[in-house]
């Protein structure tokens, strides 16, 4: 650990919370700029909403939602058509902090008038949901499934997905959302951190049973009651794929500011949390993705009052270290030099046997002192991996196996570009983004100049007898004059990404008036490809 930065250069940097933990500029950081920002629940919904206007069919996993303050209007609205229009439909919403996490500040209502907007905007900001009323049950309880995502790299874009997971149970039976239990949170909100402080929160040290399990063990006993299983992890792998999809607009814009194109800096990956919630009729829905997923493998127990001790929770440790390990298997940048090379895991070993005996001496004798650090318990694991590796001692093989061969096979699967040709149709807002990206201009910023909106109009023939340049400045200063008073943050003026996807939207809609909306997009966006590509050729004649 380097606590305030270190001067030599790395292989691999693990921060703790974002990309920004430390100023660098070579090797693989395990954060994305801007992932944080993208994965907000506010951030996140309206990446949604953009993709499921295009595709509401491929983008139903997720809630309908409303984005408080500005949208409390149409909730109330939305919500009183709809009880006119069907007296018998009972809704129960989920309103959720944007900055929230762990579940605080998360609560349930029955109508909108219940909607707490107390505080500054930035208190208040929050998401509004359907609740999903009937969700699949195991032993009556509800409970959902955290599942590890590895993004491996942006461009191209490469996911990997955990093969097992954890599932995380409610404490208390659940029933179908009432006035009288909405308040009950131990029947309603699967988060660890809130039923672990409920008196029937169970630890186990089986995978099976208990509080908190693997997804596998759940997968296990849905296949021997006869569901379809294989189709239920197709659905998943399609949820997690398509969420991506949505949010990697937003992460390339980030990117480029960051790590701008053509200059030094380093390449990124990030394991995400993906939060899954299974209906009764196993179609999983997506209740929130997290850019910085606990990795922790013990729980705190109470001893006597006051007094905690941290024990090893084999649940955890069995999928997390699994996760850890694998991707730093898949972005080891040795890996290819290994391939041309007779370097191995043996020569780093040669000098280590004879290390192992004071190591371990020096770790037994810390034990002693009941220091129990977590370091300390990877320390002591490592040397027992390493004394279990073929060739780990004072005899090598004249011809070394590969490393890989002592390790457990893979635990994440690729799943992209594995199926890129099932979803590259759904790439829409990417090809937007990369419009947007070529117009920025200035290296280093997120946001689009009035005159780099003007460029774009120009250089991709867009504007007309119908749609002058005096219109198109209207067009800009409405949308980004909206969509900067609905921003939190305020250190950039100029237009945001969403605000130019909604204006490319309104575009395409004034320009291909009979298509459905995904057609006219696609559309507008092809024409702009080829006009700058004409105008690309001309120039390069020029020169």
């Amino acid at each position: 650990q380097f606590p305030f930065g270190r001067r030599l250069p790395c292989d691999i940097y693990w921060h703790g919370v974002s990309f920004h933990d430390n100023i660098i500029f070579s090797g693989q950081v395990n954060k994305f700029p801007g992932m944080m920002e993208t994965v907000r629940k506010i951030t996140l919904s309206r990446a949604m909403r953009t993709m499921q206007d295009l595709f509401p069919l491929e983008y139903n996993f997720y809630p309908r939602s409303w984005i408080l303050p500005e949208e409390l209007p149409l909730f109330v609205a939305e919500v009183r058509m709809m009880k006119d229009s069907n007296p018998s439909w009972k809704p129960t919403f989920i309103v959720k902090p944007d900055g929230g996490c762990q579940g605080d500040g998360i609560y349930l209502i029955k109508d909108p008038s219940d909607i707490r907007l107390t505080g500054s905007i930035q208190s208040r900001a929050a998401v509004v949901q359907e609740y999903i009323c009937k969700p699949l049950l195991v032993d009556k309880l509800k409970f959902d499934i955290r599942l590890y995502v590895l993004l491996k790299s942006l461009e191209p874009l490469e996911i990997y997905i955990a093969k097992d997971g954890l599932s995380r149970f409610c404490t208390e039976p659940y029933q179908e959302p009432t006035l009288k239990n909405l308040h009950q949170v131990f029947m309603h909100l699967t988060n660890y951190s809130l039923n672990i402080h409920s008196g029937n929160f169970i630890h186990s040290d089986s995978v099976n049973t208990g509080s908190k399990r693997t997804f596998s063990s759940i997968l296990c006993r849905l296949s021997s009651r006869g569901a379809d299983v294989k189709k239920l992890w197709s659905d998943i792998i399609s949820l997690v794929i398509k969420t991506i999809i949505a949010l990697t607009p937003e992460l390339k814009v980030y990117y480029q500011s960051d790590i701008p194109a053509g200059k030094p800096g380093p390449t990124c990956f990030q394991i995400l949390g993906f939060d899954i919630l299974l209906m009764k009729n196993l179609k999983p829905m997506l209740l929130e993705v997290n850019a910085n997923p606990s990795m922790r493998i013990e729980h705190e127990q109470e001893l006597s009052p006051g007094v905690f001790e941290n024990v090893p929770s084999p649940v955890d440790e069995e999928v997390k270290v699994a996760v850890i390990r694998d991707t730093l298997r898949l972005v080891d940048p040795l890996k290819k030099k290994r391939k041309d090379t007779h370097l191995s895991f043996h020569t780093y070993l040669l000098i280590f046997p004879t290390q192992l005996q004071s190591l371990h001496a020096g770790i037994a004798s810390m034990k002693d002192k009941q220091h129990k650090h977590h370091s300390l318990k990877l320390s002591l694991k490592l040397c027992q991996s390493l004394e279990q590796v073929p060739g780990a001692s004072e005899e090598l093989p004249d011809a070394p196996p590969s490393p890989e061969a002592a390790l457990p096979s893979l635990c994440l699967k690729q799943v992209f570009p594995k199926y890129a040709k099932q979803f590259s149709y759904l790439r829409l807002v990417d090809r937007v983004a990369a419009l947007f990206i070529h117009f920025l201009g200035v290296k280093g910023t997120t946001k689009l100049g009035p005159t780099g909106f003007r460029t774009f109009i120009r250089n991709c023939k867009l504007s007309n007898s119908n749609f002058s340049m005096a219109a198109v400045d209207i067009l800009y200063i409405d949308i980004t004059r909206r969509w900067n008073s609905m921003a939190i943050d305020h250190k950039e003026s100029g237009m945001c990404l969403q605000a130019f996807v909604e204006a490319f939207f309104c575009l395409a809609q004034k320009k291909y008036k009979s298509l459905p909306l995904h057609e006219q997009v696609a559309s507008l966006i092809e024409l702009c490809e080829c006009r700058l590509a004409a105008l690309h050729g001309k120039r390069l004649l020029w020169g």
